[in-house]
């Protein structure tokens, strides 16, 4: 049960944002552009990058939620989702993509964490300026995220089919609710 009186049944940051839409939609907006906006990661390492943090955070709601949109991206018969978040350096992905998770993780733990050498490593490795960028203010994101939800107590579903559903609708864009 959340914290505060927020509508009845409504699982985690969607039943904050209808509490106070007023800033629930600037909410929303950011993560509109951070993961369904232009970018040169495509928008499955991006909710990847979003599940990544929130799992850090020990964010269930959203370390789940975004963990289901990204395996709708990735495909059904895809594990990548899984394997990362089960081990980052045995996971089948990118070196590319493992610095910048890796750089994902740093902000996680805090922004100063994220150092000359690291960034060098995801340059190296074929990271450009704005994939760098986009990681970190997606990671920076989703930390605040995690705390609002959390910080409120909101709802976090134990049903695994209930995060297979908020995957579906998340991949449609990122709206603000007008109903339950």
């Amino acid at each position: 049960m959340a914290y505060i009186n927020v509508p009845e049944g409504v699982p985690g940051i969607r039943s904050l944002v209808m509490f106070r839409p007023e800033t629930g939609k600037y909410l929303y907006d950011l993560a509109e552009v951070l993961l369904r906006g232009e970018s040169p990661l495509s928008q499955a390492e991006r909710e990847l990058i979003a599940a990544y943090v929130s799992r850090r955070n020990e964010c269930v709601f959203c370390s789940n939620s975004h963990a289901a949109a990204a395996r709708c991206l990735y495909g059904d018969d895809d594990t990548t989702v899984d394997d990362v978040l089960n081990d980052l350096q045995a996971a089948n992905v990118s070196p590319k993509m493992k610095a910048l998770l890796h750089i994902a993780g740093k902000v996680q733990i805090l922004g100063l964490e994220v150092t000359p050498e690291i960034v060098r490593v995801a340059k190296t490795l074929g990271a450009t300026d704005k994939e760098i960028h986009d990681t970190v203010l997606i990671a920076a994101a989703f930390c605040m995220f995690n705390r609002y939800v959390d910080g409120l107590g909101s709802l976090t579903p134990t049903d695994p089919e209930a995060y297979k559903e908020m995957g579906k609708r998340m991949i449609q864009g990122y709206a603000l609710p007008t109903k339950q």
